[in-house]
């Protein structure tokens, strides 16, 4: 294999791209989401649902919590924390899970809950990818409602059109993506600030909001709705998830840089001048982000709006391959078919089960819901659940592995996890309003996730009830020589210290054994990429039988031949003519022993049944390889 691909993807980009065409790239990429804010949060927090006031004190308490928030929770949490939790140069919650898991060893107690709190989190984000591209395109459209009368008709027809464009384009990649996404963005944010600035020059009285007063002013003049509000407010943050299951595709410093000289002076510039247009007139509380413009500027608003908000959608659509990729290669989700759409950086892939099933959940909610007010209601959910369960897991890696001195870790620790716990609680109320869908998505999720996983732990266990020694089997095999052919034989099997069963139902019912017999493990390690002098582990035991260990990381696609090119000992010939891999499929047959419900033992052997191939997933050469099936009662 490669050296690139033992590399740590931040470093690799600083060799393939050029700083600041990286920070364009990024912005295109990972800030879509958070980006396209503006267009429906100042507008769901003065809908009618909220009841709060539109007059002076409202409108700046309003502008200080949705400020403050994007300092604490993104400059402050994500930034200065949170990507810095990466797993050599990933992130998303499944990276964070192995960065965890790695710290909590001496405790398993607290290394099962990390590990639910993960998959929980990942589930949560599923959901998010789906509402995210919903309600971004269809507020950018309704702007349209502003220029033509009589056209609200068209809005959801011509948001499926965008949407179901946008995943067709998916598999050329987000490196490709990201080069015409880039600079529209960068266009986008200086609009942003642009229009921002041309609101606040008319009223300047806004910027009072930047003092944390008003916050507090704000809670005290609306005491029975001051978190409820949260709900809204938490609109602003939507995507900060996404730019850390992002990382990955572009490293810690081309996001952080990108934030904090274009996305974060954008973003408040264009809420402080939405504020200003809504002091100036209230009625501009309908839909700010559009009256803020002038009205020559509206038409072309839309068309950019709509753009940004596809690449809004594109953010969580990258960051849900990522984090799939991670989930599969640590052996939480079935095998699925991964593309690499970048020869240069190894986190830009392509999964097209998780794309088609994104579009169709996507499809599903606008039709469901028809609007982004509807949507608006709903959202939030699984947003917050998500960045909540990031939180925790960060304070397993903040205290059990960087050591992080108590005194600083735990107020910092705390304030995060109280913030993140207003947003939570004020966006529960919300499941009942329509936020169920990505709650049901998530859990479902969750569902099959802890079931393969659980699964494929019982079939090893059955499996190991009738296992045989490897010692054992040599020794037999010295005292009853079977007939030998020419060749090198390669049996896959998950233990390290026991015969194959693909291994003895060939000498069952062929009655020969290969001159040379590899027994071959490949280990999924909790690191994104694993170096090439540490790839294999070599044992000889005599008489032709070796023990080969291959290690990948969990952002590498394990090809077994290549890797095997790399075993360089006289006595072994992996050469393509004479090596055959030996295989075992198993059979689930679920029954009444203790293991799981009957209902999960049916999911677990559907989901086995339909799982890619170990054929395919280890790229072995089709003309080459034998299988062999073996029932397994569960």
């Amino acid at each position: 294999m490669s050296e690139s691909i033992t590399q740590p993807t931040e470093q690799h980009a600083g060799h393939s791209a050029s700083a600041f065409g990286m920070l364009v790239a990024a912005a295109g990429v990972v800030y879509g989401d958070i980006g396209t804010s503006p267009l429906y949060t100042l507008k769901e927090v003065f809908s009618d649902q909220y009841g709060v006031q539109v007059n002076h004190d409202g409108v700046l308490g309003v502008l200080s919590l949705i400020f403050w928030s994007l300092i604490w929770v993104v400059s402050i949490k994500y930034m200065l924390f949170v990507l810095r939790a990466d797993n050599e140069g990933e992130g998303g919650a499944m990276a964070l899970t192995a960065l965890a898991q790695r710290a909590c060893k001496p405790y398993p107690r607290l290394k099962a809950i990390v590990v639910l709190l993960g998959l929980f989190g990942t589930a949560l984000f599923y959901g998010d990818s789906m509402i995210t591209p919903a309600i971004s395109v269809l507020s950018a459209i309704e702007g349209l409602d502003l220029a033509f009368d009589g056209i609200s008709h068209w809005v959801v027809p011509l948001a499926l059109v965008v949407l179901v464009g946008l995943f067709l384009i998916q598999k050329h990649g987000t490196a490709r993506i990201g080069i015409f996404f880039g600079p529209i963005m960068v266009i986008w944010f200086s609009v942003l600030g642009a229009l921002g600035i041309y609101g606040i020059v008319q009223q300047p009285e806004v910027l009072k909001a930047l003092n944390p007063y008003w916050c507090v002013h704000f809670f005290i003049v609306h005491p029975g709705i001051g978190v409820a509000i949260l709900g809204a407010v938490v609109l602003a943050l939507t995507g900060a998830e996404a730019l850390y299951a992002d990382m990955g595709h572009f490293g810690r410093k081309p996001i952080a840089r990108a934030w904090f000289f274009l996305v974060l002076p954008g973003l408040v510039l264009n809420y402080f001048g939405q504020g200003a247009a809504i002091l100036a007139d209230p009625a501009a509380a309908r839909n700010p982000f559009y009256l803020l413009s002038p009205g020559w500027a509206l038409l072309p608003m839309v068309l950019l709006s709509t753009v940004a908000t596809v690449i809004a959608s594109q953010a969580v659509i990258s960051g849900a391959f990522s984090l799939t990729h991670q989930a599969m290669q640590l052996g939480y989700i079935p095998r699925m078919f991964v593309q690499h759409t970048s020869h240069h950086e190894q986190g830009q892939i392509y999964i097209g089960a998780v794309n088609w099933a994104l579009m169709v959940g996507v499809v599903l909610l606008v039709l469901g819901f028809g609007s982004s007010d509807e949507l608006a209601s709903a959202y939030g959910v699984a947003v917050t659940g998500t960045m909540l369960m990031t939180t925790l897991l960060v304070a397993v890696v903040m205290l059990l592995l960087w050591k992080t001195p108590r005194w600083l870790a735990i107020p910092v620790l705390l304030g995060f996890l109280f913030v993140d716990s207003l947003f939570f609680a004020a966006n529960v109320p919300k499941i009942v309003q329509g936020g169920a869908f990505p709650v049901i998505a998530g859990a479902a999720l969750f569902i099959l996730m802890t079931t393969w996983k659980r699964g494929k732990q019982i079939v090893v266990d059955r499996l190991d009830e009738a296992v045989l020694s490897l010692p054992l089997f040599i020794s037999s095999i010295r005292a009853q020589p079977p007939h030998r052919v020419n060749g090198t034989a390669v049996f896959l099997t998950a233990r390290t210290d026991a015969v194959p069963h693909a291994l003895l139902h060939n000498l069952l019912h062929n009655q020969v054994l290969h001159a040379q017999v590899v027994l071959l493990t490949v280990v999924n390690e909790d690191t994104p990429r694993v170096a090439a002098d540490r790839r294999f582990e070599v044992d000889a035991y005599g008489d032709g039988f070796f023990r080969v260990i291959l290690h990948f990381g969990f952002m590498e696609d394990p090809d077994v031949p290549a890797a095997l090119k790399l075993c360089h000992l006289n006595e072994l010939d992996f050469s393509p003519m004479s090596t055959t891999y030996f295989l075992s499929r198993e059979t689930v047959i679920s029954t009444k022993r203790i293991g799981m419900a009957r209902w999960r033992e049916s999911l677990f052997a559907f989901l086995l049944k339909n799982a890619n191939s170990n054929l395919k997933y280890f790229n072995l050469p089709l003309n080459r390889v034998i299988e062999l099936g073996t029932q397994v009662e569960i």
